[in-house]
Order: structure tokens, then sequence, then C-alpha cells
């Protein structure tokens, strides 16, 4: 079974799904992991018959901290401020930081079929529906601090209390510490040197810290939405599932101190790049609105669900083949779900995985599989050759009319080719064919095995079928017969067309030329450099 139907299939009764993001800056790819498994939990539990809810919450009432500082993002004067007070970036038409970097993100959900219910903490403090949990958090203070304590050995200073107050005088809710709960009011201090990110302005007050004037910690933030939602299931990030933990410690206490079940957990790795996890915080890794506007969505929920949750992913979409090699896995598994055979070993249960990676929960997977999709390498090639008209050139290749949802299949997969071509794909990938002359380069550097291999190569590809296989396969059997290694003669092609010793798949590039050029330009090398010989 796929691990989201095996959830769903030890899930009793109405289920409630949660997710969540903190608005600190720019929000990477890596954030999408958790978003399209969520989905994908809510979607493989509503197809075994429950009743669910999708939420996602955006935890806007956090303090502008040092994770936006790292992205030099932050603005100085703010730090320490709830995201929602925060002003929107200059150019902005959002009304706050946390708007701002919110909505850019959120506004990928749709495209990759995320439909959830929409809470903002702000919003929610604001109308007063943690008030009663802010009580119990603050008459229940001795057993939150033991809960800390044992649970991960963090040790608050004596009369600290587990509620973080909004400055009355600088606004600023990182900064402040509260103390002596007397059952309507907390008094607090605005503190220069509590955290090392902002400065309190030093002032002091007393204050309630019902109606928005106040939030939770983030442990206790995070019971109280369990709690408010009755939510039953909440995957996590590996870095909140360690022991001692986040996790761990909102676990603790919903258990031991306010009598909430903890909800179903699902730990899930990283998204890395380079062997290093993307992190918002340090600035690293593809954003999500970029990456969501290179990749068409079915492409970004496959790289979230081919692992199970548990395992790694290594994405490093800059200079690599990393996009192209997404494309084939994904066209594999649409192909073998068709029904057709494929090489090579498939992920388990690969039917489920490509359902799952539909953007429109309710496609017919036979017809989506069964669309043809053009390899992206070679729509990549035929995207850099001058004069090509692509959608009829597509159209050959399949061999009859491209449906009208084949056309916009293309249409995505042209738009990322663009993208990747523009501003990800490796140096070998981007191609100009040197078609009114052999270039220099070419004359200068083939050696006479490399010039016979050429010459012999001429009628092989007059006579083949013009497709990238059957040209590679020639290729590959000229070179055989010849006794010439491989590498050297891909470098000949190379070097015949293109000006430089390596490049695209051969037998792609020169299908995607006119044949009578390509027969032209063999001949052309091998007796122009003979002669320079």
């Amino acid at each position: 079974m796929f691990w989201a139907d095996e959830l769903a299939a030890t899930a009793a009764g109405p289920q409630v799904v949660n997710d969540s993001k903190t608005p600190s800056g720019t929000i990477h790819i890596g954030a999408l992991r958790g978003v399209v498994i969520h989905d994908a939990m809510a979607r493989a539990l509503r197809g075994s018959g429950h009743e669910v809810r999708l939420l996602y919450g955006i935890d806007d009432l956090d303090p502008m901290d040092s994770a936006t500082l790292a992205t030099q993002e932050g603005l100085t004067e703010h730090m320490g401020r709830p995201l929602s007070e925060v002003p929107a970036p200059a150019g902005s038409g959002e009304r706050s930081w946390a708007r701002h970097f919110a909505q850019t993100f959120l506004d990928t959900f749709q495209r990759l079929g995320v439909i959830p219910e929409l809470y903002w903490a702000s919003e929610q403090y604001r109308a007063g529906l943690f008030d009663e949990f802010i009580r119990q958090a603050l008459d229940r203070a001795p057993d939150v601090l033991r809960v800390y304590r044992e649970v991960a050995n963090v040790r608050h200073s004596d009369g600290w209390l587990p509620v973080m107050v909004i400055c009355e005088s600088c606004g600023r809710i990182g900064t402040t510490q509260a103390s002596d709960w007397d059952g309507e009011t907390v008094a607090y201090r605005c503190l220069p040197d509590l955290v090392e990110w902002a400065t309190g302005c030093g002032s002091s007050g007393r204050v309630s810290p019902f109606g928005g004037r106040a939030k939770l910690p983030w442990n206790l933030h995070w019971v109280a939405k369990w709690r408010l939602f009755g939510v039953t299931i909440e995957a996590a990030g590996k870095d909140l599932a360690t022991a001692g933990g986040s996790r761990e410690r909102s676990e603790a206490l919903a258990s031991q101190v306010f009598g909430v079940k903890p909800p179903r957990n699902l730990p899930y790795e990283f998204l890395l790049v380079g062997g290093r996890k993307m992190k918002s915080s340090a600035g690293t890794g593809t954003s999500a609105d970029a990456a969501v506007a290179l990749l068409p969505p079915e492409m970004v929920r496959f790289l979230m669900l081919r692992y199970r949750p548990q395992a790694t992913i290594e994405f490093d979409p800059a200079g690599t083949d990393a996009i192209p090699r997404l494309f084939d896995e994904f066209d594999r598994v649409a192909a073998a779900t068709a029904g057709r055979e494929v090489k090579g070993e498939l992920p388990p249960d690969h039917e489920r995985l490509f359902q799952l990676s539909l953007a429109d929960a309710d496609a017919d997977v036979a017809t989506e599989a069964a669309a043809y999709r053009p390899a992206f390498a070679h729509l990549a090639l035929l995207e850099q050759i001058p004069g090509v008209d692509l959608p009829s050139r597509v159209e050959a290749e399949k061999g009859s009319a491209l449906t009208s949802r084949e056309l916009s299949l293309l249409a995505e997969r042209r738009e990322a080719a663009r993208a990747w071509l523009a501003g990800y794909a490796p140096d070998r990938a981007r191609l100009a064919v040197e078609r009114e002359r052999l270039p220099d380069a070419a004359a200068a550097g083939l050696d006479a095995a490399q010039r016979r291999y050429l010459g012999e190569l001429a009628p092989a590809v007059e006579k083949c079928a013009w497709d990238g296989e059957a040209v590679q396969a020639a290729i590959f059997a000229t070179a055989t017969t010849h006794e010439l290694p491989a590498g050297r003669a891909f470098a000949a092609l190379y070097l015949a067309f293109l000006g430089r010793a390596s490049g695209p798949r051969a037998g792609w590039l020169l299908a995607a030329l006119d044949r009578e050029f390509v027969t032209a330009r063999l001949r052309e090398a091998a007796q122009s450099a003979a002669v320079q010989a």
C-alpha cells in the first residue's frame, strides 16, 4: 500500500488534518513537502470513506526574529514585533510582512490542487479563541514548567509564565517576560537583553493577556490548536520531531497538563540541496513560488511524494540535470500506470503515486496516464533549434493529433523548458548549432579516426528512422564498427555541430535537425578536417 493509504486504513472516525507555517520571510520549495504530504493524507482519508477537514494555519503573531536576519530580509527597527504588525516589503500590496510572504506561498497551493481551510493566528487571538487556553496555561504554570524541565531539560527563571505579552510601549512580543498572574492580568517587562536578535524598550506594566494582547509560546500554541480544532493528524518535520524536541514537548504538555490527546504524528525528512537542508532562515534553496512557476504542478507533487516521508529528498535544480531526470521519472511512472512496458525498477505502488501526483484529485487516472508527454530534455533541445514548428514536430513524433489535454501538457512543458534553460540548466544543455559553416573547433580538433567515423555515419543516418532513439542507435553502431570509443564518437559529433566537445543527447540533437543538413555536415566535417590534416 502507498504510505498515505496505510495511514488511512488505521484511522477511525472523522479526521482533522492540520499544518501551519510562520511567514518570517521567503518560503522555500522544501516547505511544500509538508503541504503536499498533508494533502495526500487528506485525499487518502477521503478515499477510504472518512469525513475530513484539511486545515492550514499562518502563525503571523510570531515575532520577527533571527530567521529574518539570516535571510537578510529582516528589518532591524521591527525586530521582535509580531509579523502581523511589521510593514510589508516595499512595493508589496499586502498590509503586513506576514501577509506578503504568506500570500506568496499560499498562492502556490491552488495550482498544486491543495485547497485547505485557512486560518490566521493573529485573527484567532484577537477573536478570543485562545483566551480560555491562555487562562488554563497561566493557572497551570508550575505543571508547564515541570514538563519543560523533565522532557527537554529546559529551565526557565523563577516566576516565568507561559505567555508572550505584546509590549504596550514598543509593540514588541519577542522581548517581553511575563510574571505575577492574578487571575485576570499579568505583569510584564520589555527587556533590552532578553534575546540577541531584538532589543526591548525597557518599559514595564500590567495587562490582560486576552483578546490578542498576548500569545502562547510555540509548544503551548501548538497544543491549543490541537484542542481548538480537534486535530487528529499533523505531520512534523524532522527538526521538530527529535527526542526532547518541540513535538515531544507539545505532546507531553497536551497529555499531562491539558488532557488533550495528541494528534497522530508522521515525521518527515528534509529536502536537501547539495546535501544541505533548504532553509528560509539561511536563504538557501529555490523559493516555493519560483519552483511552482518553473515546474508543472504534477511534477512538484511527484517530487514530494515519490519517496516515503521518512526518506530525504536530494534536489538541486541549478546547474544539474535534476529537473530533466524528474520529468523522466514521472513519465516512466505515467507509462507504467497506462500499462506500457518500462525499463528499470518502479516505485512501490506506482499507480497510486501517479494518481496522488495529479493536481486534480478527481482527474481520470487512465486518461492522464495515457496522455502523450514529450521527453523534457528533448523538448528543451527543440526549443533551441530555430525554425522548428514544435507542436507539429511533437504531433509527428506521437504519430497522431494531440488532444486538448496533450496540448495543455505540451504548453506547460515548453514553459518549464524555457525557464530551465534561462535560469537553471547546465552549460552543456544550452546549445547553438553552427549552421553556416563547420565550426573552427571541429576543423582543428578532429583526429583521423574521428573524421573517418563521421564520414561513415553520414550514410547510416541517411537510412535510419528519423527519431532520437534510431539516430542514437546508428551513432553507437557506427562507433562499434569502427572500434571508436563512445566518448570520442560523441565528442566528434559535438565538435561538428556545436563547436565544443560536449552537449545534450546526440541522437536527439541530430534528429531535431533537418536530415539533409545533418548528412551534409557530417561529410563536410570528414572532408574539411582531412584536407587540413
